[in-house]
């Protein structure tokens, strides 16, 4: 699917950024008045992106936006991580997740066929093969589906297996036990992190400090309110004591 020109404008401004950001430019998408810009790391890279770097890139972002204006009109610009369940919508997409779970909703099928789930055994330039495990109904076969007549599709996330009772990760009586670190990091990665920015005709208040944060919601300070000194009058704290 060929990109519009106000997109090929955007990739060209959010590409340099996030190369600098040692960050993956996965995809971006504008739905209404939203423009979804998604950042990843790199293939094979360890770890994955987080709230900070997504709050740097936004800020980056935000501010080449203001100067270049690749969009016309008021939109919000949302920049976030694909996820553990990410959406696959371009061909480079499925290439990266060959040998993995996926689902796909097809576009003009009936119900009863419109949507698949197997392991996504090869991918090019338009199709895929997408290998469907047998039914009670139909054997297992290896299904070629053009890209370009998808409506949806994301990878599975499999959680692992819940521990057996009495084994080590199991709990007891008038005991505790933490999850095994596979279990803890798979949910931790579960949580796409996203930032989101009001942008009217590419224009924001630039930030006095560049090292901060203060600008987005989920950095405020929080008051603490069993703190005597905290119940006192503003106007009078004010005054000189």
């Amino acid at each position: 699917m060929a990109e519009s020109p106000v997109l090929k404008r955007v990739r060209k401004i959010v590409e340099p950024i996030a190369s600098d950001l040692q960050l993956h430019l996965y995809d971006i998408e504008q739905r209404g008045g939203t423009l979804r810009i998604t950042l990843d790391t790199f293939p094979g890279s360890p770890g994955s992106v987080d709230l900070a770097q997504l709050a740097l890139a936004t800020r980056l972002i935000s501010r080449e936006f203001d100067h270049e204006d690749p969009m016309p009109g008021k939109y919000t610009l949302e920049v976030s991580s694909p996820g553990v369940e990410r959406n696959l919508r371009l061909p480079e997409h499925f290439q990266r997740e060959i040998g993995k779970v996926i689902t796909v909703r097809l576009a003009n099928v009936e119900a009863a066929e419109r949507r698949l789930e197997g392991e996504l055994i090869a991918a090019d330039q338009t199709t895929i093969t997408l290998r469907v495990a047998a039914t009670k109904k139909t054997p297992a076969a290896d299904r070629v589906i053009e890209i370009a007549g998808i409506d949806r599709a994301k990878t599975v996330f499999v959680w692992g297996p819940a521990p057996k009772p009495g084994s080590k990760g199991s709990k007891k009586a008038g005991t505790s036990s933490a999850a095994a670190p596979e279990e803890t990091a798979s949910a931790d990665a579960a949580i796409a992190p996203t930032v989101h920015d009001e942008l009217d005709d590419g224009m924001f208040e630039e930030l006095e400090d560049d090292d901060e944060f203060d600008d987005i919601d989920e950095f405020d300070d929080v008051e603490d309110e069993d703190d005597p000194e905290d119940e006192t009058d503003d106007d009078e704290s004010k005054e000189p004591s």
